[in-house]
């Protein structure tokens, strides 16, 4: 005997349509703000990084100056920039010696250059947007559907359904749609800064093992 019954059915249908629509917006409203958390994820870790090679190459005797409060991708370029001079030139003796001493206390390992996380985490952010016009369509198919159900063997009852449930599957329409290409420019404005902060992760990883592999060899032939 079967427990699930054409008004059981019916309910909840009509039950999922009108649900549809608030629950579309308030998963839009976590995933934007998922964004932010984001933003500031990746805010801090150039923060760091930024001040981690401020202080590693304070020592060097000549070393980009840039405004205060420039952007910090381009400070850490600079940096970079200022190591890879060091290394290019073999007569800095001493400015290659307070390199190794310094790369010796800096820890390659730390968090901010564990990358995969933060690039899952943005992946999935990316790719969802796609999901909120189909979500919209499930919400109207969900809406007729309910209609559909309650008027089963009458076809004005049927016609009634789905002109009253119109309203409802036109909002999840509309909510779907506004999420998506709302979602789309937040992500088509910080997409850039984060592309931007995987090169720095890429090129700090390279520095550093380029500084471990030239100065440890240097070091050891001075040994």
């Amino acid at each position: 005997m079967s427990y699930f019954t054409p008004e059981m059915s019916t309910y909840l249908l009509n039950r999922l349509s009108s649900l549809s629509t608030p629950v579309i917006a308030g998963v839009a409203v976590f995933h934007l703000l998922v964004f932010f958390w984001l933003m500031s994820w990746a805010r801090r870790d150039l923060r760091r990084m930024a001040s981690d090679f401020d202080q590693f190459t304070r020592e060097l005797k000549y070393r980009s100056i840039l405004e205060r409060g420039s952007n910090l991708s381009d400070q850490i370029d600079a940096f970079l920039a200022d190591i890879k001079d060091v290394l290019d030139d073999p007569n800095k003796t001493a400015e290659r010696q307070n390199l190794w001493l310094r790369m010796r206390i800096l820890d390659e390992e730390r968090r901010y250059l564990q990358s995969q996380s933060f690039e899952t985490w943005y992946t999935i952010c990316r790719t969802m947007i796609e999901a909120y016009p189909l979500a919209g369509v499930l919400g109207t198919i969900l809406a007729i559907g309910a209609a559909l159900q309650s008027g089963q063997g009458d076809a004005q009852q049927t016609l009634a359904g789905i002109v009253r449930n119109f309203g409802e599957s036109i909002w999840a329409t509309f909510i779907g749609l506004f999420s998506a290409v709302t979602l789309m420019f937040v992500n088509s404005i910080v997409e850039t800064k984060f592309r931007r902060l995987a090169e720095n992760r890429l090129h700090v990883r390279e520095i550093i093992a380029r500084t471990k592999r030239e100065l440890s060899i240097a070091a050891g032939g001075r040994g």
